[in-house]
């Protein structure tokens, strides 16, 4: 029986004929380590861009014995030099595997099942949906998209070729996340009135002087989508560079901190609330006066606060309040976060770790725990506080139509144009 709804009568034919299968090449139990898995149970995977983020997720990947990495696909030469190297130290150094500069071509392959796409955020949207129409699922990193519009065609496109994918938003996965919005949805601290996510601010224009263009650099495909200029390494950083690239500063390819971090923790504040499939009426930024945050409304009554003080975010309650980030947990009572979750209390979905949440719905064919819907209705309340700081004044939103209430001018801003031939279509 066919595993996955994606696979062609020829690759499946292929993998139990007994001496060819789905990956091109066996990989021995040695390497994988003892829980070995049959070649025909393991799922094929692609990866679309290697950098920083996207390498640890090779890293896991490759060393997980129900997973083989088939190929590997980035825009800088030394990048896929480095892929190439910890995949053929896992897998052995005749290991044949697929290395390309073009993620199309990653993408025509046949015997990939699934895709991980690590790229720069205004090269998310586009791979997502060539990847979803050449029937592989997702998992594509945090934020989501580049604009709103972008991450509504990334649910379209998903739901249209019935793939599963996952936004890598991992704190869904974390139990102190889970916990916090059990707590607040179990009405623990009373009525929700407010929360505080505390992140960095939108991104800006970039001004940056020309460079030289670096050898083994493809910076026209790096740039793809987005408006051409000159190279600089800031956006594109040499190996030598440890960091986290500082592309995410710049309006073209990032919404900066709101969009980064944003993705995480207005992703906690939507899952508390009981948000995920909708959004704000009303984003109303600072004014210098009267208005000392950015601050979101919400249907429900609930304001929502970019900053404000606090440890990541915080939900505040009639009768309490809770404080969550990675590693961290308070509650006011202090007593609140000694009980666990009742039979009678909410109890939200466990997720087995973002990495093996995601393999288990690609087996099952069910939604993960970060769907693309989520990631798309929490990227869009990033992106809607980055519009109301750039247009510096109050926007109406409807979240049933995801558009602007009477306002043709903020509704522009909700997609971008795309440099030829780049288009989401």
């Amino acid at each position: 029986m066919n595993r996955y709804p994606h696979l062609t009568r020829r690759r499946f034919l292929k993998s139990v004929g007994g001496v060819a299968f789905a990956a091109p090449f066996l990989v021995a139990s040695s390497s994988r380590g003892a829980a070995e898995s049959s070649p025909n149970e393991r799922i094929t995977l692609g990866f679309i861009g290697v950098g920083k983020q996207s390498y640890y997720h090779l890293s896991a990947m490759s060393a997980r014995p129900d997973v083989q990495v088939l190929a590997i696909c980035d825009v800088q030469e030394t990048k896929r030099q480095a892929a190439r190297q910890l995949v053929q130290e896992r897998y052995g150094s005749a290991y044949p595997l697929g290395v390309y500069n073009d993620f199309r071509e990653l993408l025509a392959r046949d015997d990939i099942d699934a895709v991980v796409i690590g790229t720069p955020d205004h090269w998310h949207a586009i791979p997502a949906i060539e990847a979803a129409k050449a029937g592989k699922d997702i998992y594509c990193e945090k934020p989501l998209s580049l604009t709103v519009k972008e991450a509504r065609a990334m649910v379209n496109a998903a739901r249209r070729y019935g793939r599963v994918f996952q936004t890598g938003s991992q704190q869904r996965s974390d139990r102190e996340f889970r916990f916090a919005c059990e707590m607040v949805r179990s009405g623990r601290i009373g009525q929700l009135k407010s929360i505080n996510v505390n992140v960095g601010g939108p991104s800006t224009d970039c001004y940056l002087p020309e460079e030289p263009v670096p050898e083994g650099v493809d910076w026209d495909l790096w740039l793809g989508p987005a408006p051409w200029r000159p190279y600089h390494s800031i956006l594109c950083p040499p190996p030598s560079f440890t960091g986290y690239p500082l592309w995410r500063s710049y309006r073209d390819y990032s919404g900066g901190g709101m969009t980064d971090w944003g993705a995480h923790h207005f992703d906690i504040a939507q899952w508390g609330m009981g948000a995920d499939d909708t959004g704000p009426v009303e984003i109303i930024p600072p004014d210098g006066k009267d208005v000392p945050l950015l601050t979101y409304k919400y249907a429900n009554g609930v304001s929502v606060y970019h900053g404000g003080g606090g440890n990541g975010v915080v939900f505040h309650g009639a009768e309490g309040k809770i404080e969550v980030n990675r590693g961290h947990l308070e509650t006011w009572p202090s007593n609140l976060k000694e009980k666990s979750i009742g039979p009678n209390e909410v109890h939200l979905y466990l997720s087995p770790g973002h990495h093996n949440d995601w393999l288990r719905a690609i087996r099952t064919r069910q939604k993960p725990i970060c769907d693309v819907e989520i990631g798309a209705r929490s990227v869009s309340v990033c992106h809607l506080g980055n519009l109301a700081y750039w247009l510096k004044r109050p926007l109406r939103w409807d979240p049933a139509k995801e558009e602007f209430v009477g306002d043709p001018e903020a509704n522009r801003w909700l997609d971008r144009p795309r440099r030829d031939p780049w288009t989401l279509s």
